[in-house]
């Protein structure tokens, strides 16, 4: 057996192989380096953004484990480690892994686009996906209503964030509307000033935008009233469910029917 080393090839090895090693080393720390910088500053592009607090540890280490990743496969390609097989690879898994949580993978991309748009904040009353109630919490995966009822309502996040939502927080004024009927034959002039002196009555109906008060409707069985007034968001219900009580008891007071589906049945004797 031939035993002859060519020791020039070898120490040739070595050192190409050393260099490399060295400038791998040289390589992954300033990496490291560069990559802490750009995390660092992602974070506070995050704070300056008022970004959600849930959210900024998450993509602060998204961003740092992507760069992280992708500076090892560069390393390792610097040390003649060939990478292609293992990026198929790591794909192919990727591929089969998203497949099978699709679901979970939708509503955690809705939980990220919730959280960064922020159409609706905890404290808010939204209507959505056929439910409505007082925002809870936004969690990554879900949104959480509480409904008056003290019902907790669990949301998935990929259809909030895909469809239609309706956020009653968002403005600080609201219009209340309302409808009331009086009966055929009834003062309509009368019915109209009664209406306005109680609206004019609660301080907590706005002057701007003025109160409007119209003939809507000459329906089936009553002439409808439409009554429209702004007020702050917080006193929509209370001023909705007192000037209804009102409206029944000063209408019964002035004369004034409320009236009721009826229908007259006419019969000839043949």
């Amino acid at each position: 057996m031939d035993m002859n080393i060519n020791w020039d090839s070898v120490m040739a090895a070595i050192q190409d192989y050393g260099m490399r090693l060295v400038g791998a080393v040289v390589v992954l720390i300033i990496g490291l380096w560069i990559v802490k910088a750009i995390t660092n500053g992602f974070g506070k592009v995050l704070d300056k953004r008022d970004v959600d607090a849930t959210l900024r540890p998450f993509l602060t280490g998204l961003v740092g484990g992507l760069l992280k990743v992708m500076l090892f496969i560069s390393v390792l390609g610097m040390l003649g480690i060939q990478m292609t097989s293992f990026i198929a690879i790591l794909g192919a898994v990727g591929l089969a892994v998203g497949m099978a949580l699709s679901g979970t993978l939708q509503n955690f991309a809705g939980g990220v686009i919730l959280l960064i748009l922020k159409p609706y904040k905890v404290g808010d009353w939204i209507e959505a996906q056929g439910y409505a109630g007082t925002v809870n919490s936004i969690q990554i995966f879900h949104t959480v209503l509480k409904t008056p009822d003290n019902k907790t309502i669990i949301i998935p996040n990929g259809g909030l964030s895909t469809g239609s939502v309706t956020n009653y927080s968002t403005e600080p004024k609201r219009r209340v509307d309302f409808v009331f009927g009086i009966g055929y034959g009834d003062d309509y002039d009368k019915a109209k000033s009664v209406l306005m002196d109680i609206v004019n009555g609660d301080d907590r109906i706005h002057n701007d935008p003025a109160p409007f008060i119209a003939l809507s409707e000459l329906a089936d069985s009553s002439v409808n009233l439409v009554v429209r007034v702004w007020v702050d968001a917080p006193n929509y219900w209370g001023v909705k469910f007192d000037t209804t009580e009102k409206v029944y008891k000063v209408f019964d007071k002035e004369g004034l029917n409320i009236p009721f589906p009826q229908m007259d049945v006419h019969v000839h004797n043949s």
